[in-house]
């Protein structure tokens, strides 16, 4: 279990992580971000460059801060929303840039009290375009979950 910290100050609720992602991808003109839902089941996804992050959470998370990198967050919830509990599952993603250049991004599970995430990082060069594809496969259970999503990036 990851134990998240600021530096010299209390524990990060978990659910402001995901929330303040949300929010900045939600606020961001081309960000990339959805859910999919699957009766009580909510997976959300995004995709914002990891220069957006303050040095403060990307050490907290261990996310490389670079105008190259994008960090892509995945999460699910069980229940109706208030009353939801996180899920674990088998995450894959993969980016694919306009050029047709694939990469799979190494998803890592972040447990972090009651909340758990999948975070990873895909490469960007310049001004880029990128379509990632997402796999979930939620643990106990043998049906597939899928969506593609694109993300613009801008150099900074």
């Amino acid at each position: 279990m990851m134990q998240t910290r600021h530096e010299g100050g209390p524990a990060m609720r978990p659910t402001y992580f995901l929330a303040a992602l949300l929010a900045l991808a939600a606020a961001l003109p081309a960000a990339g971000a959805g859910f999919l839902r699957s009766g009580d089941l909510r997976v959300h996804f995004n995709a914002l460059p990891t220069t957006e992050l303050t040095p403060e959470v990307a050490r907290q998370y261990g996310v490389t801060r670079s105008a190259n990198r994008a960090l892509v967050n995945v999460s699910l919830r069980r229940g109706e929303p208030g009353a939801d509990v996180a899920v674990a599952a088998d995450v894959t993603v993969s980016a694919t840039n306009l050029a047709g250049q694939r990469q799979d991004v190494r998803m890592r599970e972040v447990r972090d009290g009651d909340a758990l995430y999948y975070l990873g990082e895909a490469r960007v060069s310049g001004q880029d375009t990128l379509s990632f594809d997402l796999t979930v496969v939620v643990e106990g259970e043998a049906k597939q979950m899928r969506a593609t999503f694109r993300q613009e990036f801008f150099p900074q």
